[in-house]
């Protein structure tokens, strides 16, 4: 099927396509606002247990107060406990998950050697609203023995993105792509307001994890549908500034979270930020690509009309023509196989050990599936902890962010300069020593951290914006679908893993980096290994994919081997027949 001549015929990225893909690109920003959402949902602010409301006086080391409220925001974890004493003189000791009455105290006095009698917490905890006024943390109290259901939101969340993009790519497939972009994008702002009044924590998990699926069906499809609507002039910027709208997303959800501080508030805001999109995204058109692979010759030539019209052109584009190669194909075969019986092997059944069909393609297939895999383990770990880095959390995730769109025009430019491979392995070893260089930063150099952080970020975005692109034009057309699936899901795998990476801060607030690092450099010292495919054609069988980057004469050898094989083994088919 030749539809690419559309983009021969009436433009690669004229009126017609800008329109469209800046409108459908608009609703993606949603996807990046639902992903990092929970960064402000699910914190947990400072807060200690208290004992009862009618606390008189309190000691902090040298700090002395009245409320709670006026100390919380200097009170660090592990470094003593507030000393507290009450209107009927009893004195505590207050910590996170517990309280411990002192026994006969004779003075009040922060130091004490005396008895004491340690009492669990009642759930009676009081917050730091410094940072956060309200959120699911301090409505339901998610801290001590409940402190794991708040740290088990992003990971269900993450899960949603998993199998909504298994769900709703194979939809898209059967039922089209504007109809996918249609409900996922209502589902996305039903869901999304929705969960502002969930009420209780299992309802908003519940939420969430629907909220996860449209969200991530949305951006798979949307990828598709931009992609089918523009020219290969246009093809690596169009689909590597999806990945910008993302980030705007992020940077509405540091906006948004400095200047709404209450949680439901904060949900809802986030919600309705891309509702105009759900006014006209009814008129959206199916892809010329879908309409043609269906048959439905007529709609396409409705399309390919408008198109023409839009973009100031005269159509003399026929639906049919772009089916007229492919018949004289279908000739040729059905003559070749009257008249050449058993000239060619039986067509075999493709499957993802294909992907390992040589030792060759399998370290290919291990390199690529560890970029896809770093790639999102990364982008999540530098987003979702950018708040623990110290400083002002809202200034960070914005930070990680916007320096994603410079990092995208450089990937672009490189990548059609000195090559994909050139591109990705640096960008891959830039981040590991970015992150890697946070272990020797002094505690009290919070903005030299912050820096590395977001340069480690700039470095991941590069290899991951361009991966999509780099894998299908390392495998050939009978398996390159099958190779950007399982690559997607190496990618969702990542970002299931990455919540967890970030809990890991409780030990040391840069292991998260420091793994992140690691990772990236034994990946993209393997990716030096992969073969360059700037100015390549696409290959279209096995044999042609895992020649790419050999040498001529390895080149013409392996493929002479290739042939002696197919010789033989169908010699032996003829035997048995």
């Amino acid at each position: 099927m030749t539809v690419e001549k559309i983009f021969d015929e009436l433009g690669h990225f004229k009126r017609f396509q800008a329109c469209l893909y800046f409108a459908a690109v608009f609703q993606a920003i949603a996807c990046g606002i639902h992903y990092l959402a929970s960064v402000f949902l699910v914190e947990t602010p400072n807060f200690v247990s208290s004992v009862s409301d009618n606390i008189t006086d309190i000691l902090y080391g040298n700090v002395t107060g009245t409320s709670l409220e006026e100390i919380l925001p200097i009170f660090k974890l592990g470094s003593g406990p507030l000393v507290v004493k009450t209107a009927e003189g009893e004195q505590w000791e207050l910590s996170r998950c517990r309280c411990t009455l002192r026994i006969d105290p004779t003075d009040f006095t922060y130091d004490y050697d005396g008895n004491k009698t340690v009492k669990e917490c009642k759930g009676n905890f009081v917050y730091d609203h410094t940072e956060v006024y309200q959120n699911i943390v301090t409505d339901w109290d998610l801290v001590c023995d409940k402190e794991w259901l708040a740290k088990l939101c992003q990971p269900t969340f993450m899960l949603g993105v998993l199998i909504g993009a298994l769900v709703f790519g194979d939809m898209a497939d059967r039922v089209g792509r504007v109809k996918i972009l249609m409900f996922t994008s209502v589902c996305q702002f039903g869901l999304g307001v929705a969960v502002a009044f969930s009420g209780n924590y299992y309802f908003f998990v519940v939420l969430r994890f629907l909220l996860a699926m449209v969200s991530s069906g949305y951006l798979v499809v949307v990828f598709v549908y931009v992609t089918e609507f523009t020219g290969i002039k246009v093809r690596t910027w169009t689909s590597m500034h999806v990945h910008a709208a993302f980030a705007v997303g992020v940077t509405v959800v540091a906006l948004t979270g400095y200047l709404v501080r209450v949680w439901w508030i904060y949900q809802i805001v986030l919600s309705i930020c891309t509702s105009p999109f759900l006014l006209f995204c009814w008129k959206f058109p199916e892809t010329p690509f879908y309409l043609m692979a269906k048959g439905h010759y007529e709609e396409t030539q409705k399309l390919l009309n408008v198109i023409a019209r839009v973009n100031g052109l005269e159509c003399r584009l026929k639906a049919e023509d772009l089916l007229e190669p492919e018949r004289k194909e279908y000739g040729r075969g059905l003559l070749k196989e009257d008249t050449e019986d058993h000239s060619s092997k039986p067509e075999k059944n493709l499957s993802i050990l294909d992907l390992f069909g040589s030792w060759r393609m399998a370290g290919r297939t291990c390199t690529v599936w560890a970029i896809w895999f770093i790639g999102s383990l990364g982008y999540y770990v530098f987003s979702l902890g950018s708040v623990n880095l110290g400083g002002n959390q809202y200034v960070n995730l914005f930070l990680a962010g916007a320096v994603e769109f410079p990092s995208y025009l450089v990937g672009c430019f490189a990548m059609d300069r000195i090559g994909r491979k050139k591109t990705c392995a640096p960008a891959l070893l830039l981040a590991a020593f970015a992150c890697l260089l946070i272990i020797v930063v002094p505690a009290d150099i919070e903005i030299l951290a912050i820096a590395l952080s977001m340069i480690g970020k700039f470095g991941i975005a590069i290899a991951f914006g361009l991966i999509y692109l780099y894998t299908c034009e390392l495998y050939p057309t009978i398996i390159r679908s099958l190779a950007v699936g399982s690559g997607s899901m190496m990618c969702r795998v990542g970002s299931v893993v990455a919540p967890f990476c970030v809990y890991l801060a409780d030990i040391w607030i840069y292991l998260p980096q420091l793994i992140v690092g690691i990772l990236a450099l034994i990946f993209g010292v393997l990716t030096l290994f992969l073969p360059e495919t700037l100015g390549k054609p696409l290959t279209t069988t096995l044999e042609e994919a895992e020649s790419l980057g050999l040498k001529p004469s390895k080149k013409n050898a392996a493929l002479g081997s290739k042939d002696a094989d197919d010789r033989l083994e169908l010699n032996q088919h003829g035997a048995k027949a």
